[in-house]
């Protein structure tokens, strides 16, 4: 990956038609919370690009329709959350959510565009959370590459996280899940960059308190899920 372009983007961007109300709110409320992206100008500081004071900068990376990301913000009053989904539809109904809570809007920034951007352009050791929940498992060995959470992107993961910060996965595709689990324990890269905290069968299989469901998790879950829990060193 360059300093200044991501690669192809793979995925979809928009899905059924949206409504006008959406289609208003993605027009004339989402240039106010989408975080800048400038090649030529890195993010100084992800703290100043909230509109009340935070203590720490939450990162989650595909928030699809922003439950967890919104639920999130709910508990955490003094927490920035910054959510990556280039999805326009997801985007939208968080936008919806912001509208319709407006206590919300001074502590979410979102970036409708590929996460691989935002994160050359955030500075090291800048973000204390970062989930990526549910993201496509891509299953076909010809598309692994794209892949989310793998070998090209766990160094930017590494560079963005500060010393001990967290990172949450989750997945229902036990294929990915071994993916994930031996590019972050078997590798060089991971091993040296993550502690894997989970223990045992009785961690990966159940979330904490403040891990709030997503819609996915709730309706259309092709398997049992598993949570993974990593540290960074």
């Amino acid at each position: 990956m360059s300093e200044s372009r991501a690669p192809k983007f793979f995925g979809r961007r928009k899905g059924k038609g949206l409504k006008p109300n959406q289609q208003r709110l993605l027009a004339e409320a989402l240039p106010a919370f989408q975080v800048p992206v400038d090649p030529d100008a890195p993010i100084a500081d992800p703290a100043a690009l909230f509109d009340a004071p935070v203590d720490q900068v939450w990162l989650e990376i595909g928030f699809g329709a922003g439950e967890h990301l919104l639920a999130q913000a709910r508990m955490h009053e003094r927490v920035g959350l910054i959510g990556a989904e280039p999805f326009v539809n997801g985007v939208a109904k968080v936008l919806q959510a912001m509208e319709a809570e407006p206590a919300l809007k001074p502590r979410i920034r979102l970036f409708a565009d590929d996460v691989r951007l935002l994160l050359q352009a955030l500075p090291a050791a800048s973000i204390d959370r970062l989930f990526v929940l549910f993201p496509d498992p891509w299953p076909k060995r010809r598309h692994w590459e794209r892949r989310i959470v793998g070998p090209s992107t766990l160094p930017a993961f590494a560079r963005v996280l500060k010393p001990g910060g967290l990172m949450r996965l989750a997945t229902d595709h036990p294929g990915y899940c071994a993916w994930m689990l031996y590019h972050l324990t078997r590798t060089e890269a991971g091993r040296t960059a993550f502690e894997w905290l989970d223990e045992g069968p009785g961690d990966w299989a159940a979330r904490e308190a403040d891990w709030p469901r997503t819609r996915y998790e709730q309706k259309r879950l092709a398997g049992p899920p598993t949570y993974l829990r990593f540290r960074r060193r």
